[in-house]
């Protein structure tokens, strides 16, 4: 079995941005090294100073190296028909890839990764950084970030990691079956093994234990794994940033979206983008007036004592009240969409042939308001939507007052007979702020339960 042991340095702008300024090929036969290739690359675009200051490459010293297109017929040939190893194998694997992938080829290899062997065969490091276990091994890098000496330094690890292979861990590592190749590098395996395959929210965290993501599952265990055969670049730039993974049982899906959206806002993870935004400004309420007409209408939310559904922008609650006008044919002039205006028109909506033109009753006219907002977020009233609770003795819970949600909770199965009103189970309640999120999360929950 032939091993190509292989180390690129970049420009350092991400998988799609970066671009390789050297590249070091080791052709490896378990034992000794039968073939090498190392070059500079133009990368055809400006090398930042902090990368020239970690790797001392310039744009002189690039400027007349070939282009990536000139060597890939020599990349391709030298790796065909070899295992594909690096330190941190996803980070230069995927880059070749993108270059490849830029001049109209596939390239496609197996792949063993150093750093997850090292894990393996080398357990109990503070660190697995090639500089670290090189140092604990006393493995001499000549050229320090430069690609030949760490390809040469990873090299040397990645025989000694042969040597001490008496479980064949490399052979299950190369199996297609085994997680071991598919797991990010600065993860431990057992940490993905210990998770419980249960509803909950879970947690994606740097070295530094900073949350970079939070997510929610029906399966942590299976929820997670998924994210590492994820090809998206998203995926895969969290995946090699993810170290470690904490998780949060609830007991059920419902109180695990409502926690998800909660921790998003909290902690405003980097690779979450639907629920970063927190605050809402405006809200949507009802009135009836002098002639029993009842109005939909918008205001701040300091101003409305109990709104339906609240926004965050003026715009997105109009946007909202005039699918309300489409859906239930309400009128434009009682959905304050227009003011002092004689007839009843709206350059979005069909012109209106009800009350405001005297051709249905009031009555038959509040029937279809009473329809819109019943179909609105979660009405208003007292609410416990009970749940099953993380344990068999559990019963798990999200509290609504006056429309308003206010956290979910966790009380004993025998104790919550007990609880007669929707108030009382505010002593068990985790308070969290109601947004919109919350309002969709919760009134998409109970029009499922009513299908």
């Amino acid at each position: 079995m032939l091993y190509t042991i292989v180390d690129i340095e970049t420009t350092g702008n991400g998988y799609k941005g970066s671009k390789i300024t050297e590249i070091s090929i080791f052709v490896f036969d378990g034992k000794t090294v039968i073939d090498e290739f190392t070059t500079l690359v133009n990368p055809e675009q400006n090398i930042p100073a902090f990368i020239t200051n970690l790797t001392g490459i310039t744009n002189a010293m690039v400027r007349n190296a070939p282009k990536f297109y000139e060597i890939a017929k020599k990349v391709e040939e030298i790796t065909k028909d070899t295992i594909f190893v690096a330190h941190n194998v996803n980070f230069d694997y995927n880059i070749i890839h993108e270059e490849f992938k830029n001049l109209g080829f596939s390239f496609k290899r197996k792949k063993l990764c150093t750093v997850r062997l090292s894990r393996k065969i080398i357990p109990g490091l503070t660190s697995y950084s090639l500089g670290n276990i090189c140092t604990h091994e006393n493995i001499p890098i000549n050229g320090r970030h430069r690609a030949k000496g760490d390809a040469e330094a990873t090299t040397e690890l990645f025989r000694r990691i042969i040597e001490r292979d008496d479980n064949f861990t490399i052979n299950s590592f190369l199996n297609p079956k085994s997680r071991q190749a598919t797991l990010p590098p600065l993860l431990d395996k057992k940490i993905v093994d210990n998770l419980p395959e249960t509803f909950g929210v879970y947690y994606f965290k740097n070295l530094e234990k900073e949350i970079i993501y939070v997510g929610k599952a029906n399966n942590i265990k299976q929820r997670v794994i998924s994210h590492f055969y994820d090809k998206k670049k998203k995926e895969q730039t969290m995946c090699l940033e993810t170290a470690d993974i904490s998780y949060t049982k609830t007991g059920s899906e419902l109180l695990a979206l409502l926690h998800e959206s909660a921790e998003i806002k909290h902690f405003y993870p980097k690779f979450n983008r639907a629920q970063r935004r927190a605050g809402e400004a405006v809200g949507l309420f009802s009135y009836e007036d002098q002639k029993g007409i009842i109005h939909l209408a918008q205001n701040r939310l300091k101003l409305i004592p109990n709104p339906f559904i609240k926004f965050y922008s003026v715009s997105e609650a109009r946007n909202y009240i005039e699918t309300l006008c489409k859906e239930f044919e309400l009128c434009p002039k009682y959905c304050h969409l227009q003011t002092n205006v004689s007839s009843c028109f709206h350059y979005q909506l069909k012109e209106c042939k009800g009350i405001c033109c005297d051709k249905e009753s009031v009555k038959d006219y509040n029937i279809r308001v009473y329809k819109a907002i019943k179909s609105i977020g979660i009405g208003a009233e007292n609410l416990v939507i009970k749940e099953t609770g993380r344990t068999e003795n559990e019963v798990g819970f999200a509290l609504i007052l006056d429309g308003i949600y206010q956290g979910f909770g966790y009380v004993d199965f025998h104790q919550s007979e007990e609880l007669k009103n929707p108030e009382d189970y505010l002593f068990f309640v985790e308070q969290k702020k109601d947004n919109r999120d919350v309002q969709r999360i919760i009134s998409a929950y109970l029009k499922k339960k009513e299908v």
